[in-house]
């Protein structure tokens, strides 16, 4: 590999500094170097270089010139991009060029003047381009101090009002909230003037009554009316009836664009153009186009106010509707998503301070508290269905194809008949979601219930109504949610994960937070106030996050492990189907699929031979008989049973034989037996030899295949086809195989309590050579890709 500024070696690995981030070996440096992270930041530096070199730093004109002014002026040296003008801290604007000779050119000529005043032009500083930290961008830090925070609530005489204070605290102050009404205001007067009949509405935290002092301002772009008048204009422009003199439209925008077959990016733009050239404060201007709802992102400095604006986003508006309901039909409501939001902020399981990521956002956040309201017994809230046959017929709604009524007003609902306090819910969230099976579950606050995943799992021409309500109104019925660890489903647009961007990992710790919330709510220290003023409460509860000294302990113990994590968006339609069939058994059905997969990859892909020699593992003696007679008739075939499985870090301990079902009655049960049980998991063993390198070199010898081969690139361990040639290849070449690693390959799935896995662990088992450690790092990266794409291809 060619060495690179960006790489820095240090002692355990690398490090790049483009990206910030620590790098374990040479495989991972190369799969890093060609991501998307990386790839991007290299194209944005490269941007951001060529309109340093593209620019001009401009001083010295009057406080009254506007920027199309200087870009007159700086016309005569070449096309002019853009003109950043900045008045507030000092008279001076950048002046970006299309072209390097049209700066040259500029800085070339020895006087500038521009109303009788004589400008200063220099070349714009080049500065080093650094990744933002996340910490000087994180705007969900609270305005008050966590020590001033845990005195005011030590302050209290209970839970309850620890609560209650969490909601004074944090909530939108007066002055909050009239800026943003401020800002609404100037942004329609603004847009009113370009875009006739237009409105914005604002939605999400600001106005939903769960906003707190960081939070941006959401906006909708409505130009529906727009629209309207935009023909009523053709039409009479057509007849003359609304011509100026000169025979051009009066309205120049909306001569320019037509708003009916514009595109979003389109749609962006000009919203953008507005933005930067004609709202006063505004600055940052940014379209982000690749969002799963494009948006124009923007600050206001003298209100000191993040925004962004989304275009005809009715459904986000009647969310933020469903939400002030629902925060108006009980008083506890509020109190339990501000405690549970912060909670989950100092536990870094939500709140993406860049945008993205994968953590939870405060909307899905508050979805799981109002769904744990509908489901505790009695319920406290009603279910999205319940609320839809409280509502009138005027106050019916359908957005985008999705039925969307509920009551307007609180009123029309009766009251809760739950009378437990703010503690005790708050007790009763964790315990729940702490025993909750995220995985194999979706979270529907429609139906008010849990359901199973399976529901989804089907072809997607043939999509259950039982998924949700059948009299519900559905556009595109036969798009599935994005499936993934957590499945929360929006009210209403009922193909929408709202938590589809998590992760495994995320999920992890999610699972491990709810654990150590429901723990520490049992104790005494959270029910009671302390007498002798230690920290009680919502305190300890709230405290922030950190590494426990069990890390170093765990990596002692830690194993070689593969995770393949179930992915319903990869399978073949009919294997979707075949689970969804399967319902509660769809688990081990997918762990027997991977477990062919597996033998395929091991067997024809990497050429991998039975070894002779089997290990019985210490911890086995109650299966050994059994193991051992399998093992000798077929040292290659798989060997699946319901006995006692190894023991793996964090899967729970199999029931004994006499506590569990029996599972030894007949001597058929040895082989293939995938009965799912709750108590234990399947598990399956192979021990192979594996005598050619077919790790080293591979990816330089796909290289050389694939150029004459009429087969695309793909990325490695996304085609079987080419891969079994690789390692054909290298064995072809290999004259004099000497070394051999001889290794055991244990897997187990994993679910119910936990994300759905197959969790592979490796253990050498013959390695003179010490090879075992790199062919298991090329396995690292190289088996889940293969595992997924022949599951993809499996019928």
């Amino acid at each position: 590999m060619q060495p690179d500024p960006d790489i820095q070696t240090v002692s355990k690995g690398y490090n790049c500094k483009l990206c910030d981030v620590k790098i374990p070996n040479e495989a991972s440096l190369e799969a890093h170097m060609k991501g998307k992270k990386h790839q991007h930041l290299c194209r944005l530096r490269t941007k951001r270089k060529a309109q340093e070199e593209n620019s001009v730093y401009v001083s010295g004109f009057k406080p009254d010139t506007s920027t199309s002014k200087l870009a007159e002026y700086f016309q005569q040296f070449g096309p002019v991009s853009e003109v950043i003008m900045d008045k507030e801290r000092s008279l001076y604007a950048i002046v970006e060029f299309a072209e390097s000779v049209s700066t040259e050119a500029a800085l070339t000529q020895l006087q500038h003047r521009l109303d009788g005043l004589k400008l200063r032009v220099k070349p714009r500083e080049r500065k080093e381009f650094k990744l933002a930290s996340k910490g000087k961008h994180d705007r969900t830090k609270p305005h008050i101090s966590l020590e001033k925070l845990n005195h005011e609530l030590c302050l209290t005489s209970s839970v309850n009002e620890q609560m209650q204070k969490m909601v004074e605290i944090f909530q939108l102050s007066e002055n909050d909230s009239k800026a943003r009404e401020l800002l609404v205001q100037l942004l329609q007067e603004v847009f009113i003037e370009f875009l006739p009949g237009c409105q914005i509405v604002p939605f999400g935290s600001s106005v939903n009554t769960f906003g707190s002092h960081s939070c941006d301002l959401d906006l909708v772009l409505d130009l529906e009316n727009t629209k309207a008048f935009q023909n009523r204009t053709r039409k009479s422009e057509e007849t003359a009836e609304n011509q100026s003199e000169d025979g051009q439209s009066e309205d120049s925008i909306l001569s320019d664009i037509d708003l009916a077959t514009a595109s979003p990016a389109e749609l962006l733009e000009l919203l953008a153009a507005i933005l930067r050239k004609c709202t006063p404060g505004v600055h940052k201007v940014q379209t982000v186009s690749s969002a799963r709802l494009p948006v124009v992102k923007f600050s206001h400095r003298q209100l000191n106010l993040q925004g962004d604006i989304t275009i005809n986003n009715r459904l986000a508006v009647r969310n933020t509707r469903f939400l002030q309901l629902c925060s108006g039909l009980d008083s506890r409501v509020r109190p339990l998503v501000y405690t549970v939001r912060f909670w989950a902020k100092q536990k870094q399981i939500a709140g993406n301070p860049s945008g993205g990521g994968p953590l939870l956002n405060n909307y899905a956040l508050t979805l799981l508290v109002l769904f744990y309201l509908q489901t505790v017994s009695p319920p406290v809230l009603p279910s999205v269905e319940q609320l839809k046959n409280m509502a009138c017929e005027e106050e019916e709604c359908v957005l985008d194809g999705w039925d969307c009524t509920f009551p307007s007003q609180p009123i029309s609902v009766p009251p809760s008949k739950n009378t437990d306090d703010l503690c005790t819910l708050l007790f009763g969230f964790f315990t729940y979601f702490s025993k909750f099976d995220f995985p194999g579950s979706v979270v529907s606050l429609r139906a008010g219930r849990v359901l199973p995943i399976t529901d989804f799992l089907s072809r997607d021409d043939e999509l259950s109504d039982t998924a949700e309500s059948s009299d519900t109104t559905r556009q595109n019925p036969t798009i599935r949610p994005k499936l993934g660890p957590v499945n929360i489903l929006d009210p209403f647009e009922l193909h929408h994960n709202v938590a589809g961007n998590l992760t495994e990992r995320t999920h992890k710790n999610l699972r491990r937070e709810f654990c150590e919330a429901e723990k520490y709510c049992r104790s005494l220290q959270y029910q009671h106030k302390s007498s002798k003023g230690k920290s009680w409460g919502l305190v300890k509860l709230l405290a922030p996050h950190t590494e426990g000294p069990s890390g170093s302990h765990d990596a002692i113990e830690k194993v070689p492990e593969i995770t393949v994590p179930f992915r319903a968006d990869i399978l073949s339609p009919s294997f979707r189907t075949e689970l969804s069939s399967a319902g509660e058994a769809f688990r081990v059905l997918w762990f027997k699929k991977v477990c062919s997969t597996l033998e395929v990859v091991f067997n024809d892909i990497l050429k991998c031979a039975p070894s002779e020699h089997v290990e019985i593992s210490q911890d086995q003696t109650s299966a050994k008989e059994d193991t051992k007679d399998e093992e000798v008739n077929n040292n290659q075939s798989l060997d699946i049973s319901c006995h006692q499985p190894i023991a793996h870090s964090g899967i729970k301990r199999p029931l004994a034989m006499e506590e569990g079902p029996s599972s030894s009655s007949s001597p058929q049960g040895k082989r293939m037996r995938l009965e799912p049980s709750a108590d234990y998991p399947e598990v399956a063993h192979w021990n192979w030899t594996q005598i050619h390198p077919v790790w080293a070199g591979r990816r330089k010898i796909r290289r050389v295949l694939l150029k004459t081969s009429d087969e695309t690139s793909k990325p490695e361990g996304g085609c079987s086809s080419i891969e079994s040639r690789v390692t054909q290849y290298i064995i072809e070449n290999d004259s004099n195989p000497k070394e051999k690693v001889q290794f055991r390959v244990d897997a187990a799935v994993r679910g119910s309590d936990e994300c759905t896995k197959a969790v592979l662990t490796f253990k050498a088992t013959d390695d003179p050579a010490g090879h075992f450690q790199d062919f298991f790092h090329f396995l690292d990266s190289f088996l889940p890709k293969m595992v997924e794409t022949l599951l993809a291809k499996s019928e």
